[in-house]
């Protein structure tokens, strides 16, 4: 079920919008139809594009009340901006800026010439993580590669470093890092500064820490522009993988930039009892994006869908971690990482 609603999410942006061609043709570089992909004269267009953006956003975007956003202001301010007859580049600015006030990581504009994107989830913070010396100081020479996971045993404590979750964790990796941590005295899973991607890679992970089948939490879908306008909670859940797992002590290592499918798999292992998080509360991104292609032929995303974790606290406000910890500098100074060594000290 936790695949099936996503899925669903995706599927109904590609056929109702058609993201997806336009999106690939984008990042593509295609130039010999920009042209036909833009329309005759996108400037002449500019009142018709603001309209269409803001409607889509006030029916399908998905936290206007956590946040307490007043769409109707923020429309009729940032409308009496726009005019026929605008530059082009006039007017992603002012869209850029009306859908920054949304304060969200998953809204984004994207024309040929740029993104707009808002990072204030984690630039406000303090960075925490310093991959020299991850690399230099614990992976160190003789480390171990399979497939996107990066591991080194340190005094019978197996330490996996994960960079990003658009690199695909197969199951038979996840049973080659499992089978190396049998034996050892706990597990240490770093996805700090992991700006997320495939859930399905958190959910395989995950699963190969339980031997038994947890709720972590639960999802709906915005359906309408009325503020109770979703769709019913469903379960999201973990399923333990078949084969072998580990059942032993685990650290879940975050900071403010671990973010979107990472603050899910956070959530996830936050309900492991058997693990622990530690360093910093995860940036958030706990909404599932929808997509839209705009008339003049820019394509845009924004969340569509609210999580909640086992208390109902929404996961786009960040999951926290059991045992805050922070790098200290006079530490980073001298290569070590206050909260790496924190958690081998609590497996050591």
């Amino acid at each position: 079920m936790v695949f099936n609603i996503f899925y669903a999410i995706e599927m109904r942006q590609f056929i109702k919008y058609r993201l997806w061609f336009v999106f690939l043709f984008v990042l593509a570089g295609g130039t010999s139809c920009e042209k036909s992909i833009l329309g005759g004269d996108p400037e002449m267009e500019a009142p018709k594009v603001f309209e269409f953006l803001s409607d889509d956003i006030e029916n399908r975007y998905s936290y206007f009340e956590l946040k307490n956003i007043d769409w109707e202001e923020v429309k009729e301010r940032y409308r009496s901006l726009v005019y026929a007859g605008m530059d082009e580049m006039d007017l992603f600015d002012v869209l850029a800026d009306m859908l920054f006030e949304l304060e969200d990581g998953h809204v984004n504009l994207t024309s040929p010439f740029n993104r707009s994107r808002n990072w204030e989830w984690s630039q406000n913070y303090p960075r925490n993580y310093n991959q020299g010396i991850i690399n230099q100081q614990y992976l160190g020479k003789d480390f171990w590669i399979t497939g996107p996971l990066r591991h080194q045993i340190i005094d019978s404590v197996l330490y996996v470093n994960y960079r990003t979750f658009t690199e695909e964790v197969t199951n038979q990796a996840i049973d080659e890092l499992i089978k190396r941590a049998q034996g050892l005295k706990g597990v240490i899973i770093d996805v700090r500064s992991n700006g997320g991607g495939n859930l399905g890679n958190a959910l395989r992970i995950a699963g190969a820490f339980t031997p038994t089948s947890y709720k972590y939490g639960s999802v709906r879908i915005k359906n309408g522009s009325c503020a109770d306008c979703f769709s019913s909670w469903t379960d999201l859940r973990v399923e333990p993988k078949s084969g072998l797992i580990f059942s032993g002590d685990v650290i879940v290592l975050t900071n403010r930039e671990s973010y979107s499918s990472t603050t899910y798999f956070a959530q996830m292992m936050r309900e492991n009892p058997n693990a622990i998080l530690m360093g910093n509360s995860t940036g958030g991104g706990g909404g599932t994006p929808a997509f839209g292609e705009l008339p003049n032929g820019w394509t845009y995303r924004f969340s569509s869908t609210q999580a909640i974790n086992n208390e109902g606290e929404h996961l786009e406000l960040g999951v926290p971690v059991d045992v805050e910890v922070d790098l200290e500098k006079s530490d980073e100074n001298n290569d070590i990482d206050t909260i790496l060594e924190s958690a081998l000290d609590r497996l050591r």
